[in-house]
């Protein structure tokens, strides 16, 4: 027998089971903000007084561990980030640990609620629970998560929802988890390919020679090994300010608006500056780009672009670049590098070998990164389903 409905009126709950109440989250627990914790704050490893520390993150790691015990979150309270791109991505706390001013807590104060049940409806409501201004830094506040609307049935078929939800989402996150480390080991298997060609050739069978460099290994013996300062020329992009017009304006994260002007027009290579340490793209069209990055002038004859473009992918950045607060490199230590540099007629073979095989595992890992957002998409539309009675235990 199907059972009775009634509106929640509430337009994106929809319908719940008549024997439903729609209760504010604040009825079952008392919420905050985590505390100011600085860097300063942080331990760099557990020790038998600290305590761990959770902070704005998607994951269930840890952000650090401290001594700090203003705040102490037990076995079953609820860590909600508050900030950034992982808002609303609710953990639950496994062990005594804090939380950083990044997040919100709750202590679940009532026995009328099933802890995994809140958590749950978190999930499937995330998009509506978590709205947040499109500002700067995104965040949501207490107040809000307090007034939230939480689907209430009966603690039994709370449970019984619970059980059923934890059997689902462990088979799916273990296929996601599956799936997310053949997309992992696809990326390592493509920059070793890289790699791999423009160290070593695509001859296996030439003589080879000692290139005196750890990350570049042996060489053919007929290539050279050059400053990359002989094939290209690396220069600063610059700030601008005007937005609108047709040229893109180019930053670590890609396009991130247009303008009329031109920096360069030329095909060039693209790689970061500053925070966002190296990260090459190559351009074929008049682009400007901003202050916090390089773009390449490449010498013809000496270089080709897409060429460079694989070169600058291979690169350890991490050893070049300074362990800071805020990573940056400079242009003049990037033209003196040493890399190894075949002839234009050899480049051009390395780049259509690496066009055709690169191609082929980004399509391998597009179809698989589809795969974890259909999946994603299931698992959260199930627990809508369920968290709001649609579906029945």
């Amino acid at each position: 027998m199907t059972r009775k409905m009634k509106d929640s009126g509430i337009e994106w709950i929809g319908e719940i089971p008549e024997d439903w109440l729609l209760v504010k989250y604040k009825r079952f627990a008392k919420s905050g903000m985590g505390i100011t914790l600085l860097k300063s704050d942080l331990l760099d490893r557990e020790t038998e007084d600290s305590i761990p520390v959770y902070s704005a993150t998607q994951g269930n790691e840890f952000f650090g561990y401290t001594e700090n015990k203003k705040l102490l979150l037990e076995s079953g309270d609820l860590v909600i980030p508050a900030r950034g791109n992982s808002i609303g991505h609710i953990k639950v706390v496994d062990k005594t640990a804090t939380s950083t001013q990044t997040t919100i807590y709750s202590k679940v104060f009532s026995n009328e609620i099933n802890i995994m049940f809140l958590k749950y409806c978190g999930d499937g409501l995330k998009d509506n629970w978590f709205e947040f201004d499109n500002t700067a830094i995104p965040q949501i506040t207490v107040n809000q998560v307090n007034n939230n609307p939480v689907p209430y049935p009966n603690l039994k078929e709370q449970e019984k929802i619970v059980k059923i939800l934890n059997e689902i989402t462990r088979k799916v996150d273990n296929i996601l988890k599956q799936t997310q480390q053949s997309i992992e080991e696809l990326k390592k298997y493509k920059q070793s390919l890289i790699t791999e060609a423009v160290t070593k050739g695509l001859d296996p069978n030439v003589e080879m020679k000692d290139s005196g460099i750890e990350w570049i290994g042996a060489i053919p013996s007929r290539w050279g090994l050059n400053q990359i300062k002989t094939v290209a020329k690396v220069m600063n992009g610059k700030e601008i300010e005007t937005d609108g017009g047709h040229i893109p304006v180019f930053g670590s994260g890609g396009v991130f608006k247009y303008t009329n002007t031109k920096l360069y027009d030329k095909e060039s290579v693209l790689f970061g500056r500053k925070g966002t340490i190296g990260k090459p793209l190559i351009i074929n069209q008049p682009f400007w780009t901003v202050d916090t990055m390089f773009y390449t002038h490449i010498f013809e004859n000496r270089a080709f672009p897409r060429w460079l473009y694989y070169i600058l992918i291979s690169l350890p950045w991490d050893v070049y670049s300074t362990q800071t607060a805020i990573p940056s490199i400079v242009g003049s230590e990037i033209e003196s590098i040493r890399i190894p540099v075949p002839s234009i007629e050899e480049q051009r073979q390395i780049v259509s070998y690496l066009d055709e095989q690169t191609s082929r595992i980004d399509k391998l890992i597009a179809d698989k990164t589809k795969v974890i957002e259909e999946l994603e998409d299931y698992k959260k539309s199930l627990i809508y389903e369920y968290v709001t009675g649609k579906k029945e235990v």
